[in-house]
This record gives structure tokens, C-alpha cells and sequence, in this order.
């Protein structure tokens, strides 16, 4: 049971996080795109560029689109509250950001008091505010223990007398009590958890291409989980993943200063980024999902070629793999530890390559925009690894699903099916949602609906009551059980359809 509630826990914690990682992916294109038009020899070779609008429209996307990176600790703090509260969302993302700024207040007072001394610790301005800087992980301890305030008490009730500051206000006053007191404690023991941050970032970066390779291993690992959402944000946000004049995180370094220091700087913090994932993403598992296609029964060969085309298209252009993954991960387990080992090597030897390609996604527009775009880069080098991988993945997985007889589980087209699609039932946004929410139990049995990036995540009351056929008719790529009151259902990049659809017709049937 403690197992399961800490699964819980990761996982909301994962899902929330995803909120402002796709700000930030819109965001880095952007300046990306921005940042490569205004680079020097780009505008000298090309006159359009130095008219004096152009110039300023460009300049100002890239000030405007790299200012937003400069709010990760407060987006997160908003998201988490947001994503791990059980009801009235809105109240809890409010008080995320009033905790938030309430502890910067707090801890820059004390600072200011001169009780202690704190001269270790960054000390910048934040939101208006010289205080302490915890980076991301100061929004990310305000955002859950928001959620959890919030959870307790947004419904508490008080006598008639004071009625007025229960239920939903008193969140705001609690909070408020909370990070108060919590900024004024938290400078004091951030001194050896800060030191402490640094050393294992100091361990990884001695460990060289090894640490990159382990990386990159438990990043595709931990995809069943959704942990690696949390890997990733302790290496692209906090000093684990490198610190560059007083900016910690791989990704805030790289974002903040790719367009103002030498490629050649930028190339350690890279090594974590998008780059490694490009030699699989791009090539890797399309050449797995042909073999899939390949290696499938005659009868399948249809259904399976309509899945592998929608996945292929998500991890090449996107970034998104999940579908493919999760088509193949329950069914060959052995197939995804290859698939995990590869994307250590495929870090590993981007790193050793001296590749700087960064930004988050892998697919080809990360590989276009932070690559081919940016002099030095040495972006042609993934497209030296990529064939290696295309038939590394096609010779592994077509051997070993033709030896082992294996294929994936397609849903068939039976005439219940297609009486069914005849009548409607499951035509549209509304059957669509019918079909999911009856495949989870029932509305009774849903508790909270929340959804990443590809991944329906629902908290429900009996999992006995889940129907894995009728998820799978919904159009369901994949189904994930992290814990007895927790399901990930995977649908990949139409996700935002399923599950807005699912909270409407929730909705409507309360």
C-alpha cells in the first residue's frame, strides 16, 4: 500500500511538471528559431535580415521567448499545485503562486536581517524580490506542499461567525502561514543540501561519457513510470546538471546562453539534452516499428501498419515515442531493455562526438531549429549515427519477435465492433469518451482525470472494474498500472482530444 501511494505520488508529480515543459518546448523553438536568424553570419549573408523591423521583431521574440525561462521555478510551483490537487484546480494554482511568492519574501527578509550568515547561498533578484535562489526546486517544494494543503483543507468549514474565511479562502491563509515560516527555516538547512546538490554534480561531470551513458539508460528506463519526467527536470533545472556563471540546469544554461557565449561552452550541458535522443528517436524506432509491421501476421498486417505509421510520425517530427514504445514494451520486455541500453549509447556517443545540439524534444524540429540552424553544432553527425541505429534496432527486433513468434495486440475489427461504429456509439468526441470512461469502470469509479504530453493518468476507486478490451477499442496505444489506484492509458499525440473529451462528458454526466 505505501508502495503504491508513493507510485501515486511520482507519477501526479511527473504528469504536472509536463505543463510548463510544453511552455517551455513552444518557447525554446522560438527563441531557437529567433536566436539562429540573429546570429552574426546569418544576418551579414542574408539583407533581409538587417532591415531595421525585421531586426526588431526578431530581437524582441528572442528577448520576450528567453524571459519565459527565466520563470521555471514559479511555473512549476503553479503547475504541481495545479496538477496534484484533487478539486477546484483553479483555487490551488492561485495559492501555488502565492506560496511561492510569500516564500520569497520570507527567505529574502531573513537574509536581510543579518541572523545568520548566508553568504554561500546565490542570493538574486526573484520576481522583484533579492532573496534566495533555489532555482526549480524552490517552485517544486512550493507546488506540492500546496497540493497537499490544498487537499486537506480546501472544503474545511468553520462556525457561522467566521464561515467567511473557510473552504476554499482559508487554502490561501494556510498557505500563506505555511511558506511563510517555511522561508524563513529553509535558508538555513539550504546550505548543505546545496552543497550536497553540487557535489553529485560534480561526481557526474567527472564521470564523463559514463554518467552521460547512464543517463541516458534510466531515461528511457523509466519511461513505463513516468519518472523520467522527474529525472529530467533535476538535470535540465537544478545544479546536477551543470551551473555556468551562477545559472543551474542544463537546459536553463543552454537556453540563457547558447546565443551569447561560444558553441564550445555550451557543449557539456548539452550532452543531457535533446541530442541524444535523435539517433532513436529519429531512426531507431522507425526502423523498429518496420520490423514490427515486418514480423507481424498477414491477417494484422493492416492494423499494425496504420499504428506503426501514427508513432513513426509522433518520434520523428516530435519527439513523441511513447506510442511505439508502449506497443511493444509489455509484449517484449527484453525488446525495451535493448531500447533502454541504446539510449544510454546513443547519449553516450553523442557526447563523445562532441555534438551540441540541445533544447528537450529529439525529434526533427529540435533537430532542424537547435542543429542544422546553429554554426558548430556539428549536427551532421547524427545523421552519421543514425543509419547505425535504423539497422541495429530493424535486425534486433525482427529477429527476436520472429523467434519468439510475438506480435503486438491489435484490437480486431469483430461485427460487434462494426454494428457499434453504425449506430454512432462510437463515433466522436462524446462516444469517444463514453467508450473510455466505461473501459475505466464507470464514472463512480473515476476519482481524478489528468493527462502529460501522451497519457491519460486517472485515480480510480477499484481497479478490478477496468476493461482493458474496451480502452483498447477507444484506440488506446498502451496501459500502465503503476499502482492499484492509478492508470496511465496511452494515446499519444491526439491525447488532448481523449482527454478533454473524457472531463466534458464527466462533467455533463454529474
Amino acid at each position: 500500500m505505501k508502495k503504491s501511494r508513493i507510485m501515486d505520488f511520482f507519477s501526479a508529480l511527473g504528469s504536472s511538471l509536463m505543463m510548463p515543459i510544453a511552455a517551455l518546448a513552444v518557447s525554446g523553438i522560438i527563441l531557437g528559431i529567433s536566436g539562429a536568424l540573429l546570429q552574426e553570419q546569418v544576418v551579414e549573408s542574408v539583407p533581409f535580415l538587417q532591415n531595421s523591423v525585421v531586426y526588431y521583431i526578431l530581437d524582441t521574440l528572442q528577448t520576450v521567448s528567453g524571459g519565459v525561462f527565466t520563470l521555471i521555478p514559479v511555473l512549476f510551483a503553479i503547475s504541481i499545485s495545479l496538477g496534484m490537487a484533487n478539486e477546484d484546480k483553479g483555487i490551488a494554482a492561485f495559492a501555488g503562486f502565492v506560496g511561492y511568492y510569500t516564500f520569497l519574501i520570507s527567505s529574502g527578509a531573513l537574509i536581510e536581517s543579518g541572523f545568520g550568515n548566508f553568504d554561500s547561498l546565490p542570493i538574486n533578484s526573484i520576481l522583484g524580490v533579492e532573496t534566495l535562489d533555489m532555482g526549480a526546486v524552490a517552485g517544486m517544494m512550493t507546488g506540492i506542499i500546496v497540493a497537499m494543503l490544498h487537499n486537506k483543507y480546501h472544503d474545511v468549514q468553520f462556525p457561522v461567525a467566521i464561515s467567511f474565511y473557510g473552504g476554499k479562502r482559508f487554502v490561501t491563509i494556510v498557505v500563506i502561514l505555511v511558506m511563510g515560516l517555511l522561508g524563513q527555516i529553509v535558508p538555513f538547512i539550504w546550505q548543505p543540501i546545496a552543497a550536497g546538490i553540487t557535489t553529485v554534480g560534480i561526481a557526474i561531470g567527472n564521470a564523463g561519457s559514463i554518467g552521460v551513458f547512464i543517463f541516458g539508460f534510466l531515461e528511457r528506463l523509466l519511461i513505463p513510470t513516468g519518472l523520467h519526467h522527474v529525472l529530467n527536470g533535476i538535470f535540465r533545472t537544478t545544479a546536477v546538471g551543470g551551473g555556468y556563471e551562477g545559472v543551474e540546469g542544463c537546459l536553463n544554461i543552454f537556453l540563457q546562453f547558447f546565443d551569447k557565449v561560444n558553441i564550445e561552452t555550451m557543449r557539456p550541458f548539452t550532452q543531457f539534452l535533446g541530442q541524444g535522443k535523435m539517433p532513436f528517436m529519429m531512426f531507431g524506432l522507425p526502423a523498429a516499428a518496420y520490423a514490427i509491421y515486418r514480423s507481424s501476421p498477414s491477417e494484422k498486417k493492416e492494423r499494425v501498419k496504420a499504428l506503426m505509421i501514427a508513432g513513426v510520425a509522433a518520434s520523428i517530427i516530435s519527439g513523441i515515442t511513447e506510442p511505439l514504445e508502449f506497443s511493444f514494451m509489455f509484449i517484449a520486455p527484453m525488446l525495451f531493455l535493448f531500447h533502454s541500453v541504446m539510449g544510454g549509447v546513443s547519449f553516450f556517443l553523442m557526447s563523445v562526438l562532441g555534438v551540441a545540439v540541445g533544447n528537450t524534444g529529439g525529434g526533427l524540429i529540435d533537430f532542424i531549429v537547435w542543429g542544422v540552424l546553429q554554426p558548430g553544432s556539428r549536427w551532421y553527425l547524427v545523421l552519421v549515427v543514425g543509419p547505425f541505429y535504423a539497422v541495429s534496432y530493424y535486425f534486433v527486433f525482427k529477429r527476436y519477435l520472429t523467434a519468439k513468434s510475438l506480435s503486438i495486440d491489435v484490437v480486431e475489427d469483430d461485427e460487434e465492433d462494426k454494428e457499434e461504429e453504425a449506430s454512432g456509439v462510437v463515433s466522436g468526441n462524446l462516444g469517444l469518451a463514453q467508450l473510455v470512461i466505461e473501459g475505466l469502470g464507470g464514472k463512480n469509479n473515476i476519482k481524478v482525470v489528468n493527462n502529460c504530453i501522451s497519457r491519460l493518468r486517472v485515480d480510480i476507486d477499484d481497479m478490478e472494474l477496468v476493461q482493458e478490451n474496451m480502452l483498447k477499442k477507444s484506440g488506446s496505444l498502451g496501459i500502465m498500472k503503476p499502482s492499484d489506484s492509478h492508470i496511465q492509458i496511452v494515446y499519444g499525440p491526439k491525447i488532448e482530444e481523449v482527454a478533454g473529451a473524457v472531463r466534458e462528458a464527466l462533467k455533463y454526466n454529474n
